[in-house]
């Protein structure tokens, strides 16, 4: 008689559009149907899958929707438990089969999350070593490296729901772990993924990597080998990313040692296998030193003493309105410990890890190394995984009932005390003629005058008044000689100068001279002129060949030729003109014209100026007056053919402005 068809597990919306009668009964049905199919043989089973694949697609469809929204789904009734151990026990039939339909990773996976390890890993361990897992964990590999190296470009929502699903499988099954660490390729993709600014995957890739790196310390052969390697290639990827460009905290070395309590756990699970080798442990130390300033790879494993119940805490309502008394109100920060622990443990409920949490003093370490070992006490290990935080704790109410609240009290005015309080003027008992606003003198005018007392003062004031001598107003000169650091010494400028030009004119003659240890009367008499020492006239020298803009600055000072020539004086006698009035003409001749106007001189001086002609009455002949001499007409003539290429078009005009204003006298 062949068995009756399974229905597929309804997803959400029809679930909650179905009766609870309805959905009790479907219960019933699905738990019977399976305990139907256990009781056939593996062959009948073999035969009646292949037949009717509606339990495959039942099993299938209830792992998905369990793992999704909990176990809470299907209710608290008898038979939501029967139904749980019913697919569990059918799964591992089914997984036994060769070639079983239900060799698919994302199954296992959600069925190690409905379960936990503890039911989960059995299961995992019988299909382990088949052929068609392992393809199908090498296919998962392959894709997720590759759309992990895709980075933005990929699709980074859909990696981040794969490897949150897949960590659920890493966590029960130990072989899963090591497959995914076989090689560095998949490694390599989870630290390259991690350069991403996306938070959410970046929780999922520790948790990935945490698990894995425990997983190969887990099962009943470790691979503690293969687990140092890994914890090379984090160092390795770890002093890579410190030489690269980005932040060394933005590491996922770094996140993984410092948000997750893997170095702990490797460590003890080597020491207590007896395989902590100094290579092991030197690599566990050294990666120690990329733990972020202030984190200690969760809360130090203290457990704290609770508490003795004294009954003042907020009271919950219980039965009948009996209050007992409960715990007290979720903080944030139990609310981000429950976080942490569930990117490693997706499966668990906050209630229930609320719960962990307060058995072990909330240790966040302490509760994760007891869910990795499954070391619960017995009322966490039988209590549901998928409780939620609504449930925990359970709603309270106060004890009293409300009652409005009392208007509040006015506040009494600030008051003020000093020593002057209750005196006269505090009571308002004073005289209005006894106050007086300022200075209050000690006496009258008449009475200062009438005074005696200050006779002597006054007496040496007068005194004083008549010693002193108002015209005494000499000023005072004791400091005219002396400098007071106002004055500009000018000396010391043409001090340095002479000093700069003696070096100069010794360098340009003789460079040698200021050669370090140079010994000779050159030296010495360098020294004597510019009154410095060896040092300093070796130190100039060595400036001045540094400085190409100061060896510049000084040939353009002390070397440079402007064209200028001193103009060298006749020293001959010449005979005054005749018609000279007096001697001046004599005792002035052949020396030069010194009492000139404006470009004039005075009768009788020595031609001097400028242009061809000498002196106004003596000397040769002049361009500008006097006697009609042979030598005064030549002089004219040749003034009027060259004064067109000298520019001397205006020099009869200004002779006569000059004569006009009395400069020269006419010869």
């Amino acid at each position: 008689m062949p068995l009756p068809t399974f229905a597929p597990f309804p997803i959400r919306a029809w679930r909650e559009s179905l009766p609870s009668e309805d959905w009790t009964a479907g219960l019933v049905a699905w738990s019977t149907l399976a305990q139907a199919y256990l009781a056939l043989s593996p062959a009948e089973l073999q035969s009646q899958i292949s037949e009717d694949s509606s339990a495959v697609d039942f099993l299938l469809t209830f792992a998905e929707e369990v793992a999704r929204d909990g176990p809470a789904i299907l209710g608290s009734a008898p038979a939501s438990r029967s139904l749980l151990a019913s697919a569990l026990q059918l799964s591992a039939s089914i997984l036994e089969i060769p070639s079983s339909p239900l060799l698919k990773w994302t199954f296992l996976a959600d069925l190690s999350r409905v379960y936990g390890k503890k039911l989960a890993a059995p299961v995992m361990a019988t299909v382990a070593g088949k052929k068609g897992f392992e393809s199908e964990l090498l296919n998962v590999k392959r894709s997720l490296t590759r759309r992990l190296e895709e980075g933005v470009h990929g699709d980074v929502r859909s990696i981040d729901a794969d490897l949150a699903r897949l960590n659920h499988l890493i966590h029960v099954s130990p072989d899963v772990a090591a497959t995914f660490l076989a090689g560095s390729d998949f490694f390599d993709a989870l630290v390259s993924a991690y350069r991403l600014m996306n938070p959410p995957l970046r929780k999922v890739i520790v948790a990935t990597t945490y698990l894995c790196l425990v997983g190969l310390t887990d099962g009943g052969a470790p691979r503690f080998a293969m687990l140092s390697d890994k914890l090379f290639e984090l160092k390795a990827a770890a002093d890579a990313h410190r030489a690269g460009p980005l932040r060394e905290t933005d590491s996922l070395v770094v996140d993984l040692v410092s948000s997750t309590p893997v170095l702990k756990q490797t460590m003890n699970k080597a020491e207590g296998a007896g395989v902590a080798t100094g290579t092991l442990k030197g690599r566990i130390t050294a990666l120690e030193a990329y733990r972020r300033a202030g984190s200690s790879g969760g809360r130090s494993r203290k457990m704290l003493r609770k508490r003795p119940e004294k009954g003042k805490s907020v009271v919950v309502a219980s039965g009948g309105g009996a209050g007992v008394a409960g715990p007290t109100e979720m903080n944030v920060h139990v609310m981000s410990q429950i976080t942490g622990i569930q990117d490693l443990f997706p499966d668990l409920g906050a209630g229930f890890i609320a719960r962990c949490l307060d058995e072990y003093g909330e240790d966040t370490e302490a509760v994760v190394a007891h869910l990795l070992e499954g070391s619960l006490p017995p009322h966490l290990a039988e209590a549901d995984r998928s409780e939620e935080l609504s449930e925990y704790p359970p709603n309270r109410t106060m004890d009293m009932a409300p009652r409005p609240t009392p208007p509040l009290a006015a506040s009494p005015l600030p008051e003020r005390r000093n020593i002057h309080d209750d005196d006269e003027l505090d009571r308002l008992a004073v005289s209005t003629s006894a106050l007086r606003f300022g200075k209050r003198p000690q006496k009258t005018a008449d009475e200062l005058l009438s005074d005696k007392a200050s006779a002597p003062k006054k007496s040496a004031i007068y005194s004083a008044l008549l010693a002193f001598d108002e015209d005494d107003d000499e000023r005072d000169d004791t400091y005219d000689a002396d400098d007071v650091g106002g004055a500009v010494d000018a000396a010391d400028e043409v001090d340095r100068e002479s000093v700069e030009e003696a070096l100069y004119r010794a360098y340009q003659d003789n460079a040698a001279v200021f050669r370090r240890g140079f010994a000779g009367p050159e030296r010495e008499k360098l020294k004597v002129e510019t009154g410095m020492a060896d040092e300093a006239v070796e130190g100039w020298a060595v400036m001045l060949e540094r400085s190409a803009h100061l060896r510049q600055r000084l040939e353009n000072k002390y070397t440079s030729f402007s064209g200028a020539q001193v103009q060298l004086a006749s020293s001959r006698w010449k005979e005054p003109a005749a018609g000279e009035e007096g001697g001046e003409g004599a005792d002035r001749a052949g020396g030069h014209a010194s009492d000139r106007g404006k470009g004039g001189r005075m009768r009788g001086g020595r031609g001097g100026g400028r242009g061809r002609g000498g002196g106004a009455a003596g000397g040769a002949g002049s361009a500008a007056g006097g006697e009609s001499t042979e030598a005064t007409e030549a002089a004219r003539r040749r003034k009027e053919a060259a004064k067109g290429s000298r520019a001397n078009h205006n020099r009869r005009d200004q002779r006569a402005k000059k004569m006009a204003r009395g400069g020269g006298l006419p010869g």
